[in-house]
């Protein structure tokens, strides 16, 4: 990237005085464009997660070119400290506690058994007023505007470096899309042009200030009425000590940690350190003992970036000390200092708290417990940290009564200046004070399925995939490596298409795949305020389908009978009868079995509405028979998923078969050609390849699932823009037999269009002493006559007919009880190619 001369970066160019004053009259007109246009919060996620990624690998090109505009002095080790702030792992987190979700702009139902939508909305321009005195404030005050969805313009001091323009340039360049540029303006100038200052406040919806009193108050005079004004002003922070914390050395090591971290700049630097006592002889000795823990400190690093006092800062000490020294003839203080002026502590026995001159200058006095609401409040305006040490049952009182006085923050000793994502700032919190919380009311007849307004807005807009293709090995070796904080929940797969596979998530990314299963359940047409829902998922050996979909039904508020699946078929009827069951949850298979083992008793009760089935599919013949035998009158797919990546798919009310809407807010789909690495010609069957952007600590992208499918081009009747594909089988129901490649989903609809078979269908491989063996097991309840099947086989499916014509493989139809199938033990699955080949 070429370094610009020019100090101002607006939408995406760097440009002079000249040019940022004609678009600074034209900003209302810029930001209404940018506006218009939506962003979406992976856009951020994505593009500061690389940025991030950048900063903190010391050799890369990004972070040598930033470190060239860092400040005069300032350690480059601030950009991985930035870097550390911007990564996914640490919005995320930010956005879930601030918002509730990590995709908070969404129209989500606010509660599923209403259509009533709410989201967090920009409140549109955000102004920002940056501090002249920390490098890193600026573009992360910018990023929490982005985050919220708004564009913003920042200014930073004419003083500044060019750090935070070429910060926003870097990562607006890591968005393709040019939805981030087009919100990011950052001018530099003085104060002193007032006339600059007001046309960046005018169009604002919400003015951020950081800075003290006299900063607030010059820039709300261009604040217009009705817009928010957010200060981020100058505070003050104390330490207290209980008698026990304050007699032991550990405890004033951990204050003189806080003390010297960054000279006492940051506003949750300890002030003043006040005792729980009114004894002023422990006042003095403590200060005296404090004194000599701070001369054993190394000095501060020299260099103003590091806190050396400018010639006022300076003076401001100088006569600070002198005043406590006067009064110390009084027996009023004492002044305990380093002869060089590094260091200072002032006994002080009056309460009343008094702002310190910093650079390790610190106020010890007394303060009783039983009067520090009445001696702190008056200044509960000014107040941040309080720092605490003493016992847990000391720690617990004295955190409410600090609360209580106007603190906003209690910490630990020792760490009153660390900080953790998401943490309140100043007793509020970011990322609402740049939002609106907005609601939209719908009419519930017509919104009835409808999770979210946004699916028949426009379509989700995610960052394209890129990298190798990846198989499950791919992903199963790395999630075994996971770190701790991100391998919170393990599941295994049903293991029907080969081993057992591990899958690990981090409960946040579960919480967003369970909401998004949700809202595919609305859609698919489950009413979570009439249905009466009996889950009939498999349970135990880690897997994952019984936990999931009663995780699904929590997040609904939907009346749940947990059963799960299990052998005892009259038991399990009784259960639906009794407790009034109209909607079943579970695989294909077993629900088919249970439901012709208690025919009589399930007929007879024809309370059954609903079947949402998973991991297998319903023909349609079968899908009749529910519907004649049992009166069921909706059988639709409960979600299209997988263990590793969670739910992929979802149907809608005119959905039917294998057609799928794509969960587009979390995944991105690719259809490649079967046997090259090339997307295929729109509408033609490939393999289905995803890339998952809403996952935490693991990159699964471009990842081969195993599935084939097509693309189903136009928009769908419902009015969801979100893509539709339909599922064409599995790459490993195709088997190489004889020569010859042979589906077995082709075994199937022959079976069912030509055959009038309406069960389950499973193919044998065996080896026979000269050819090859392939036996079609069909469920005998709903067989027809084998003999007839086999010549259904032959006529309709050439491939097969060649290979038994050429005595290369010989076939059989066998009917055989639906119980004695191959089934995967873990999930209940039909195995639909057992190959028992050597």
């Amino acid at each position: 990237m070429t370094v610009s001369v020019h100090h101002h970066y607006w939408q995406g160019e760097f440009i002079g005085d000249e040019e940022a004053g004609r678009r600074l009259a034209e900003l209302p007109a810029a930001v209404e464009a940018a506006l218009s246009e939506g962003l979406e919060t992976e856009t951020v996620l994505a593009a500061c997660d690389a940025l991030a990624t950048a900063l903190c690998d010391p050799g890369h090109p990004v972070r040598a070119r930033l470190a060239a505009h860092l400040p005069e002095g300032e350690d480059p080790a601030v950009l991985a400290e930035l870097g550390g702030l911007l990564g996914r792992r640490e919005l995320t987190r930010k956005l879930r506690r601030e918002l509730g979700s990590a995709t908070p702009g969404r129209l989500n139902r606010a509660d599923p058994r209403e259509t009533v939508y709410e989201a967090w909305a920009p409140v549109g321009l955000v102004a920002h007023i940056a501090p002249g005195n920390a490098a890193t404030v600026a573009p992360l005050s910018l990023v929490e505007g982005l985050l919220a969805g708004n564009v913003n313009v920042l200014k930073t001091s004419s003083d500044d470096t060019l750090l935070t323009q070429q910060l926003m340039a870097e990562l607006a360049a890591l968005d393709p899309s040019g939805a981030l540029a087009a919100r990011i303006v950052v001018l530099r100038f003085p104060s002193s042009r007032q006339e600059w200052l007001r046309l960046m406040c005018a169009p604002a919806d919400a003015v951020a200030v950081w800075g003290g009193e006299a900063a607030v108050e010059g820039v709300a005079a261009h604040v217009p009425a009705g817009c928010r004004l957010v200060e981020w002003g100058h505070r003050i922070s104390f330490a207290y000590l209980t008698a026990d914390a304050w007699s032991d050395a550990r405890t004033l090591d951990a204050l003189a940690d806080d003390v010297c971290l960054h000279e006492q700049e940051a506003c949750s630097s300890p002030q003043v350190v006040y005792l729980d006592t009114e004894d002023e002889e422990e006042v003095f000795g403590f200060a005296e003992r404090f004194a000599a823990v701070l001369a054993a400190r190394p000095p501060a690093a020299a260099g103003a970036a590091a806190g050396e006092p400018d010639p006022a800062e300076a003076a401001e000490l100088t006569t600070t000390e002198l005043m406590a020294r006067l009064e110390e003839h009084l027996g009023l203080t004492r002044v305990f200092a380093a002869p060089d002026g590094s260091w200072r502590v002032m006994a002080d026995t009056r309460s009343p708290l008094t702002a310190s001159p910093l650079h390790r200058s610190v106020w010890v006095k007394p303060l009783p417990r039983k009067r520090l609401i009445a001696t702190l409040r008056p200044m509960r305006r000014y107040l941040q940290t309080a720092g605490l040490a003493g016992s847990a049952t000391d720690i617990a009182e004295l955190s409410r009564t600090a609360l209580a006085a106007g603190v906003t923050r209690v910490t630990p000793v020792g760490a009153m200046l660390e900080s953790y994502a998401g943490e309140p700032h100043d007793g509020v919190y970011a990322l609402q004070r740049y939002s609106r919380r907005v609601a939209v009311q719908a009419d519930p007849a017509a919104f009835a399925t409808t999770a979210c307004l946004d699916d028949l807005v426009r379509p989700v807009v995610l960052p394209l995939p890129a990298g190798p293709l990846l198989g499950k090995e791919d992903v199963q070796e790395p999630a075994r490596r996971l770190a701790r904080a991100d391998a919170e929940l393990y599941f295994r797969s049903g293991g029907s298409t080969g081993a057992p596979a591990l899958s690990v998530f981090s409960y946040d990314d579960y919480d967003t795949q369970m909401h998004a299963a949700a809202r595919g359940l609305l859609a698919a047409g489950y009413d979570p305020a009439s249905d009466r829902t009996a889950n009939l998922f498999y349970c135990g050996a880690m897997y994952g389908s019984f936990i999931s979909f009663f995780s699904v039904l929590e997040r609904l508020g939907g009346v749940q009978l947990p059963l799960s699946a299990g052998p005892d078929h009259r038991a399990t009827a009784q259960a639906l009868i009794d407790h009034g069951a109209d909607t079943l949850f579970g695989m294909p298979s077993y629900l088919w079995q249970l439901l012709h083992a208690e025919e009589d008793a399930l007929r007879a009760y024809g309370g059954l509405r609903k079947v949402f089935y998973g991991g297998e599919h319903f023909t349609e013949e079968q899908q009749r028979t529910l519907k004649d035998t049992f009166g069921i009158e909706t059988v639709r797919s409960i979600t299209y998923g997988s263990t590793d990546l969670g739910p992929l798919g979802y149907q809608c009310t005119e959905s039917s078969g294998g057609v799928h809407h794509l969960h587009a807010d979390l995944h991105t789909m690719e259809i490649l050609d079967p046997a090259e690495d090339r997307p295929v010609v729109p509408g033609e069957t490939g393999r289905l390849v995803f890339t998952t952007h809403a996952r935490r600590g693991q990159h699964l992208g471009r990842y081969v699932i195993g599935d084939l499918g097509r693309e189903v081009p136009g928009r769908c009747p419902c009015g969801r823009h979100a893509p539709r594909f339909e599922l064409r089988g599995r790459t490993g129901d195709v088997m190489r037999v004889a020569t010859y490649f042979l589906s077995h989903r082709r075994f199937l609809d022959l079976a069912e269009e030509q055959g009038g078979h309406r069960g389950e269908v499973q193919i044998r491989l065996d080896s026979a002493d000269a050819r090859e063996l392939l036996t079609v097991r069909v469920e005998r309840a709903a067989a027809t006559d084998p003999e007839r099947l086999r010549e259904v086989f032959l006529a309709g499916y050439p491939e097969l007919r060649s290979a038994v014509a050429e005595r290369l493989l010989e076939l059989a139809v066998e009917a055989v009880d639906g119980a004695s199938l191959d089934r995967s033990p873990t999930s209940g699955k039909l195995l639909a190619v057992v190959d028992a080949r050597g």
